[in-house]
């Protein structure tokens, strides 16, 4: 079966990691925004929508969201780190969702709104922890409660076989968005990658969002 096309990229969705770029799976609540979100980043090669963190194969939109499949809405992110690092990546995801919320996001309620990083090198690893450690306190200063976000290495990356969603905010512009940030600023990309190697004093001060990524209200519409 030939693959659908990207409607922003042009390019086939699947496609492998061209050398010297990498990928990342986020999940930040309903996926439809997310991708948005991210195809509008420079560096970013591709974006597709799907499911991980399950133990369904292939799974379909309606199965996961009836539940029992345990996969979150997920965001594959295919980009190249020599124009958008993995740490401003990250200061996007946490900027632009409420990571703190459990098994929801907003009015959408459920373990497939859960928030995710899921990686695929051992860098990616040590910047989403360390980047977790550093927006937990913030937050924590802002008075919110501990940050829920799952960190776990990607096992599989189930692209949503509903060929409609892939960049549905494209093809619908006034569709459902539930993206809501917390309006608290992570720390730059630069301070916490110096955090992180030991050359700073491990206070990393927070800075206008990188390859804007600051916090978004962003469409409207009824919930799915």
């Amino acid at each position: 079966m030939t693959a659908p096309i990207h409607a922003i990229f042009g390019r086939p969705l699947g496609e492998p990691v061209p050398s010297g770029f990498e990928e990342i799976i986020l999940g930040m609540g309903c996926y439809w925004g997310v991708e948005r979100l991210f195809w509008q980043q420079e560096g970013v090669w591709s974006t597709e929508v799907g499911f991980a963190g399950g133990t369904t194969a292939n799974p379909t939109y309606r199965q996961v969201c009836a539940g029992g499949t345990g996969h979150a809405e997920v965001v594959r992110v295919v980009y190249d780190p020599s124009r958008i690092s993995t740490e401003q990546i990250l200061k996007i995801f946490w900027e632009n969702h409420d990571p703190t919320q459990g098994n929801r996001q907003g009015n959408d309620v459920g373990d497939q709104y859960r928030s995710v990083i899921f990686t695929t090198t051992e860098a990616q690893r040590i910047a989403a922890e360390t980047g977790r450690t550093d927006y937990d306190n913030r937050l924590a200063v802002a008075g919110y409660p501990a940050i829920t976000t799952q960190i776990a290495p990607l096992t599989t990356f189930y692209r949503a076989p509903e060929e409609d969603h892939q960049q549905y905010l494209h093809k619908v512009p006034n569709g459902y968005c539930g993206l809501r940030g917390t309006g608290v600023q992570a720390s730059s990309a630069e301070s916490l990658r110096e955090a992180a190697s030991g050359a700073s004093d491990g206070n990393p001060e927070p800075s206008p969002s990188s390859a804007g990524g600051g916090s978004v209200v962003a469409g409207a519409g009824g919930a799915v």
